[in-house]
């Protein structure tokens, strides 16, 4: 047996969970270094369970992100997320728990006693240390969040700004099983290319309608057409009432235009390609709390 051979590999999975808007899409962008799950600033714009892969010599993490973890679930949308993220719990390595610092709230208490019966490994990242202002108030406050529960290991970070998080990577490692790659070593994540198109076009709806966005929007690819110098895509925006189309499309249409435009610049690099992009507008009414019609939209637990 030569050298190389005799080195064991570990491999293991890793739920990032948190309420919502803590950072823990952006922290799974920066832990495999490449952007396969889309982020803004409005609450909930994780929708799906994401794997992300990082592939080292000895070692494969396997990331799972999850829709933001909250005590509101009144449509059959809220109540899938949920579950999406909660179903994660058990059967991962590890569980790092995100939260943002100086911000501890009602729903991140609710997303720990989630942990009840968790055996794994639970590492507290406390994200975001890059905007505290004052540091000596960390401790303090990290020192009555480790009373909270017996996390393994808690460790500030900031995910946006790329600190601390080999400190992460490393703390992770050793809690993960010896064994063979589940995932060949380059690939970096178990969604299609159709799903990340439709979620590049729903992040350009979240940064460029912010607040004014109705919540029930979604998206669904209907071509997918790879030619040798061009990428053709059919997109259709689903929504919940006429008011919300029209506040999509906006003026003479120069809001879907400039969603469609902006959508079209991250296509380009995700594909490598030339893209040629149409979007439509429609309205489905009630899609948000039908389970059969999230179902048939992809919102499936895998």
């Amino acid at each position: 047996m030569n050298e190389a051979s005799s080195v064991s590999t570990v491999c293991g999975f890793i739920a990032i969970i948190g309420r919502p808007n803590v950072g823990k899409s952006t922290l799974l962008n920066q832990l495999i270094r490449q952007k396969i799950s889309i982020t803004s600033r409005k609450a909930q714009t994780t929708r799906h369970q994401i794997i992300g892969i990082d592939t080292q010599a000895h070692h494969q993490l396997i990331y799972i992100d999850t829709p933001g973890l909250h005590q509101v679930g009144k449509r059959a949308l809220n109540r899938y997320m949920n579950r999406t993220a909660i179903q994660v719990l058990r059967a991962v390595d590890v569980i790092v728990v995100v939260i943002e610092a100086l911000k501890w709230q009602a729903e991140d208490e609710w997303v720990i006693r989630q942990l009840t019966h968790v055996t794994c490994p639970v590492i507290l990242a406390v994200n975001k240390i890059d905007q505290v202002k004052d540091k000596a108030t960390l401790l303090p406050f990290i020192d009555q969040i480790s009373r909270q529960y017996a996390f393994s290991s808690i460790i500030p970070i900031s995910a946006q700004g790329n600190i601390q998080l080999d400190v992460l990577r490393q703390t992770i490692i050793p809690e993960l099983p010896s064994g063979p790659f589940l995932y060949a070593a380059d690939q970096i994540t178990d969604r299609s290319q159709t799903f990340l198109i439709s979620e590049i076009i729903r992040e350009q709806l979240f940064r460029l309608l912010g607040d004014e966005l109705p919540y029930s929007v979604t998206v669904v690819i209907e071509q997918f057409e790879q030619q040798a110098q061009l990428t053709k895509i059919s997109g259709l925006i689903l929504v919940d009432k006429p008011n919300h189309k029209q506040m999509i499309i906006g003026h003479k249409g120069q809001k879907l235009k400039q969603v469609g435009q902006r959508a079209r610049e991250q296509l380009e690099t995700l594909l490598a390609s030339k893209v040629y992009l149409q979007l439509w507008v429609k309205v489905k009414s009630g899609w948000s709390d039908n389970a059969t019609l999230l179902t048939e939209l992809g919102y499936t637990n895998q």
